[in-house]
């Protein structure tokens, strides 16, 4: 008995060390371990001269919980890496202080001007909601300067706004919301950041919070060909293994919360995050860098 006990007892200190052992890993190497994901999406409708166009998109930089500068500009040389024609970026630079990202914007200054442009969205954190401000001029004086950022570091902010991205003779619309989430604030206004936008445009929109394509994107007339999204982080926990598994907690809440989802032909994609927040790690859902290119035709798969 004595033997079989003490067996008992180190099989359950194994078992016990797993979960440590995991949350530990993603503290020291997970949270830095950047993924390039790259997806080829087919339209019809796609202006010729697009045909090819490659987007790279991060999101949830999150820059307030960093702690290794050779960790980030090795995460900004995959990015240059990609030599995309197009940058976006989908919100939350900072967790809540627009100084978080002061030690940073030299570093994220050096993401390369690709030829078609790089662009941002704000996302639920870059508004100030989750800290108890002594004033409201104090919280709408740090919201200015976390807008300011996006300009610092050469992106051009987009609130409820859309622009034309023109190549040779053709050109599609970008258009970017503010934060709209079913469970945090909604100060996106698609129709404002529509207008001028004719249904027949192909529209490539960026909004922070997958939740608004949930509930209303997706099902929109205007036919908002593709939606970038991010927010979710995956939870920062889960287990992905291609073709064979796809689970993260987070799945409960949003029911697009890491990749790819279609609906006729109109698709959202959920970038997992590019920093971290809360918990200081990743475990089995890793920050990624998100490589679209577009491609004229039809979807063979």
């Amino acid at each position: 008995f004595p033997q079989r006990t003490r067996f008992v007892s180190q099989i359950a200190l194994g078992l016990a060390a797993v979960p440590f052992g995991s949350l530990l890993y993603g503290m020291t190497i997970g949270k830095y371990n950047f993924k390039v994901r790259k997806q080829t999406l087919f339209f019809p409708d796609l202006p010729p001269e697009f045909d090819g166009t490659t987007i790279t998109q991060i999101s949830d930089i999150h820059s307030g919980s960093f702690d290794n500068p050779e960790k980030i500009q090795y995460a900004i040389d995959l990015i240059n890496e990609q030599n995309s024609d197009l940058v976006l970026f989908t919100g939350d630079i900072v967790n809540t202080h627009a100084k978080e990202m002061h030690p940073w914007i030299d570093t994220f200054k050096r993401i390369h001007n690709p030829k078609l442009g790089k662009f941002s969205v704000l996302g639920n954190h870059d508004y100030g909601e989750y800290f108890d401000w002594s004033s409201n001029e104090e919280k709408l004086a740090n919201f200015n300067e976390i807008k300011d950022l996006h300009q610092q570091i050469d992106f051009d902010l987009l609130l409820n706004r859309n622009v034309e991205i023109k190549k040779g003779q053709d050109s599609i619309r970008l258009i970017g919301v503010e934060n709209w989430g079913k469970h945090f604030k909604k100060a996106g206004d698609l129709e404002l950041a529509s207008k001028g936008v004719k249904k027949e445009d192909f529209k490539i929109l960026m909004s922070h919070d997958p939740s608004h394509w949930d509930a209303e994107v997706q099902h929109d007339d205007n036919h908002y060909h593709l939606t970038l999204s991010g927010h979710t982080h995956g939870f920062q926990f889960g287990i992905e293994i291609p073709g064979w598994i796809k689970w993260s907690p987070v799945q409960y809440v949003y029911k697009q919360w890491a990749g790819l989802y279609e609906n006729v032909g109109r698709y959202v994609y959920v970038n997992r995050g590019f920093g971290f927040h809360a918990y200081p790690g990743r475990v089995g859902i890793m920050p990624e860098i998100t490589v679209i290119e577009l491609k004229k035709g039809k979807n063979v798969a």
